[in-house]
């Protein structure tokens, strides 16, 4: 790498930290949170799902319209939402000021996400650099998420929640300060017309999508308006691939949902997702549910999950430049399937502690292979004119499969434990969980 491309990376690379902290910062904080500006205990999910809505619901927009209208623009407009958002959320004195904060943290976190993302890929070739960079993207997200609900209790503990958001403000000014004397702007030459019917459906749908699912998990897929909501994004999302193929500009071209490496490299992500966010879901449940851990004590022993997912995305890119991507895929898979597989060996004394940790640590070292493979193969192949709309897709499967594993996970694991014990209900899901991973080896991209 260049001295300038080792400083895009840094810069880059911090943006997408700060973003995976703010993701998981506030989960420890809700209770006081709560508590100090007078949310009902049955409303407190609403800052996370807030959150989630939008940013999963406007990513696949925003990453287009970088594409159209320059994406260090969206991505500078994107961090100051962030941090005004966070300065707005940091001051808030009722729950609505809270909520509306939230919704525009997750609004800036999608614009932010695929427009760095594909500022990320367009300042690497394709290969090995590009590989690096994605890993250490990777890595870092991970470690984002995981340090970040460690900085939330402590923040918390020693100060008061109220710094969970604003410690982003001076990282946020820091950016803006730094971006732009380093980042080129790219966008094409002509600006097609914007896809109106089809950014609508999208949107529409991807929001009905995640409440849906986010609803499921709450009150179960029998829940009247959980499957009103599923009903009506199935029927939004193929509305929109009607209008994209009709669209003289479409949104999403199908020709770029119809090549293999976009298709099934972002099948690849949807799974990668949905396994290990749920596993940490149904592991929490073991930890304080069967071994009796405090929440601190939960958090603890999902640090050694953090470090094998920042171990994978260091020997990611080497594994991809002696492998390719499909094997790479293969190998993640498997290798997390195994891992996830031998968590259903355990049992309710003190000992299974040492098991869960060498089974999250080896199986999150697969996980982060297999999704550093699949950010590389879903954004391959595309020129740099469609890397905001390749990395808004893979941004959407991202968001979209952490929202959908816990529900269904969840859904699993309490039919189980209706005929036996939480223990049995957790393993009986470890082991779907497992079986999705081993399929999910099956995945075939063009290389």
């Amino acid at each position: 790498m260049t001295g300038r491309q080792r400083l895009i990376l840094v810069l880059l690379l911090g943006s997408q930290f700060m973003l995976a902290v703010d993701f998981s910062i506030l989960n420890v904080a809700l209770p006081v949170i709560g508590a100090g500006l007078g949310f009902a205990l049955a409303d407190l999910q609403w800052v996370a799902t807030a959150f989630a809505l939008a940013a999963a619901g406007f990513t696949l927009l925003a990453g287009r319209i970088a594409d159209l209208y320059g994406r260090r623009r969206l991505f500078l407009a994107g961090m100051a939402l962030l941090g005004l958002s966070s300065l707005a959320g940091g001051l808030a004195s009722s729950p609505g000021m809270l909520l509306a904060a939230r919704v525009a943290q997750g609004l800036a976190t999608a614009v932010v996400t695929p427009a760095g993302l594909s500022l990320l890929t367009t300042s690497f070739p394709e290969g090995p650099l590009r590989s690096r960079a994605l890993g250490l993207n990777g890595a870092l997200m991970s470690a984002g998420f995981t340090s970040g609900a460690v900085l939330g209790g402590l923040l918390t503990d020693l100060l008061s929640w109220r710094w969970a958001f604003l410690i982003n403000v001076p990282v946020a000014l820091a950016v803006l300060v730094t971006a732009p004397a380093l980042l080129a702007e790219s966008r094409p030459e002509g600006r097609p017309a914007m896809d109106v019917p089809g950014a609508v459906t999208v949107t529409a749908g991807l929001l009905a999508l995640v409440f849906g699912l986010t609803r499921a998990g709450e009150h179960g897929f029998a829940d009247p308006l959980a499957l009103g909501s599923l009903a009506a994004a199935a029927a939004l999302l193929v509305a929109f691939w009607f209008a994209e193929r009709r669209a003289a500009s479409p949104l999403v071209p199908p020709a770029v949902l119809a090549r293999p490496n976009v298709r099934w490299g972002n099948l690849a992500g949807l799974v990668a997702f949905a396994t290990e966010t749920s596993l940490v879901f149904l592991l929490t449940l073991y930890l304080q549910k069967v071994l009796g851990y405090s929440p601190l004590a939960t958090g603890l022993a999902f640090g050694v999950l953090g470090l094998g997912t920042v171990a994978g995305g260091l020997v990611a890119p080497r594994v991809l430049a002696r492998t390719g991507t499909r094997r790479a895929l293969a190998l993640g898979f498997g290798v997390q399937a195994v891992a996830t597989a031998s968590l259903a060996l355990l049992g309710t004394g003190p000992g299974s502690i040492w098991l869960l940790l060498a089974a999250t640590f080896v199986g999150g070292v697969g996980n982060m292979v297999a999704i550093v493979a699949f950010m590389v193969t879903a954004t391959s192949g595309l020129p740099d004119a469609e890397q905001g709309l390749a990395t808004g897709i893979a941004t959407m499967t991202q968001q979209v499969g952490i929202t959908m594993g816990i529900p269904v996970m969840s859904a699993v694991a309490t039919a189980a434990m209706g005929a036996g014990s939480v223990l049995h209900g957790v393993v009986v899901a470890v082991v779907v969980n497992a079986a999705l991973a081993l399929v999910a080896t099956a995945i075939r991209p063009n290389r």
